[in-house]
């Protein structure tokens, strides 16, 4: 795959339903754009925990105590990372979004996963560092829910396989251990179609916000492989 250089900052969202294979795009559009880095607000939050950050701290008394990480300390661990990357100013703030001033330079372009899910997440988003492209990845749902059904996963290291288009070189095992493979307890269709409901529930308030701000664009198509060539012919079109 060649690469491509961006000429100016992308700061992108993917937004699909669950199966629509957005890790999937992520990857290749990080080989494809090597100035482009992955922001995962649910890789933070481990990372916190994990490294007993103060923030950290924070957050997994919430957790412990089953409830949701506030908005307000996810926008500071997406903060946090930004300013120790330089991508914006290290003097801004949630409570003072003026100062966060982001970088224009391409290095400073990221793929943001897990935030914002919600319209209200998103508006404070956007005061604080404002997203130029958010991708509406769509793919139909009986495709989805084929994909689903040819799913393996090799439990204890998380690898993933799929009958139909990346299949294990032997039926039921893994590749790399010959370990046998299973379902997810969640992988079946009822599950998936009470999710793929709800994500259209709550991603159209999230979507609707993004194209009032002129940076919602679309895609569509039965497969990754359908998929990738016209987001990449957008991308260079829009930043390289």
């Amino acid at each position: 795959m060649s690469t491509k250089e961006f000429k100016r900052a992308a700061r992108i969202i993917l937004v699909g339903a669950p199966g629509v294979g957005k890790g999937t795009q992520a990857e290749r559009l990080m080989k494809r754009y090597p100035q482009l880095s992955a922001v995962s607000s649910g890789d933070l939050l481990r990372e916190g925990v994990r490294n007993r950050t103060p923030l950290g701290l924070e957050a997994e008394a919430f957790i412990k105590a089953g409830n949701l990480v506030p908005d307000e300390m996810i926008l500071k661990l997406i903060l946090d990372k930004l300013k120790s990357n330089r991508w914006v100013s290290t003097q801004s703030s949630v409570t003072d979004p003026s100062l966060a001033q982001p970088s224009k330079n391409p290095s400073a372009s990221f793929i943001l996963d897990g935030f914002p899910r919600t319209s209200t997440q998103a508006a404070r988003l956007d005061s604080l560092i404002p997203i130029n492209l958010v991708v509406s990845i769509i793919t139909p749902v009986n495709i989805i829910l084929s994909r689903i059904a040819s799913r393996w996963v090799h439990a204890p290291s998380g690898r993933v396989y799929n009958t139909d288009f990346n299949a294990p070189k032997v039926p039921g095992k893994d590749d790399i251990t010959g370990e046998p493979l299973t379902k997810r307890a969640d992988d079946d269709e009822e599950t998936w179609k009470q999710r793929l409901k709800k994500f259209d529930e709550t991603s159209q308030p999230l979507l609707d916000h993004y194209d009032r701000k002129n940076v919602l664009w679309t895609v569509k198509g039965n497969s990754s492989n359908e998929i990738t060539p016209k987001l990449f012919q957008e991308l260079d079109s829009r930043f390289a």
